[in-house]
């Protein structure tokens, strides 16, 4: 069963939430929502190419399949995985700060930054996905 196509599908729709939440000023969840976009994706080019991949950090499953399947990422996909990285907890726990809640810290540019993280991410995964 094809499963990779699905999470593919989900990544690419959550992208389009978090497109949403920054239309409608939600700009942590904007953030985390990207993050999410992103990490399915990844996800499904790992299933794609015989990986089983767990966990939540884009960073760690960029260097699994660099190194399991020898895929040449270029740094900045690296450093785009690990902004959205920071974006998994924070956005969503109020004691993620000494006080307020998330949505007191999350700006219009971060969330644009976070957006277009995962579009690129994305974008990149899709290159390998439809070889």
């Amino acid at each position: 069963m094809k499963r990779y196509l699905d999470w593919l599908d989900q990544g690419k729709r959550d992208l389009e939430k978090a497109k949403l939440d920054l239309k409608y000023k939600y700009y942590e969840w904007a953030c985390f929502t990207s993050q999410q976009a992103a990490e399915k994706v990844v996800k499904s080019l790992g299933m794609k190419l015989g990986l089983d991949m767990w966990g939540h950090s884009l960073l760690e499953m960029l260097k699994i399949l660099e190194k399991e399947k020898l895929l040449e990422i270029h740094e900045k996909i690296f450093e785009l995985a690990k902004m959205l990285d920071k974006y998994y907890i924070p956005t969503r726990y109020p004691n993620s700060f000494p006080s307020g809640k998330p949505s007191d810290y999350y700006t219009e540019k971060e969330a644009e930054e976070a957006i277009n993280a995962a579009s690129n991410i994305i974008r990149f995964c899709e290159g390998y996905i439809y070889k």
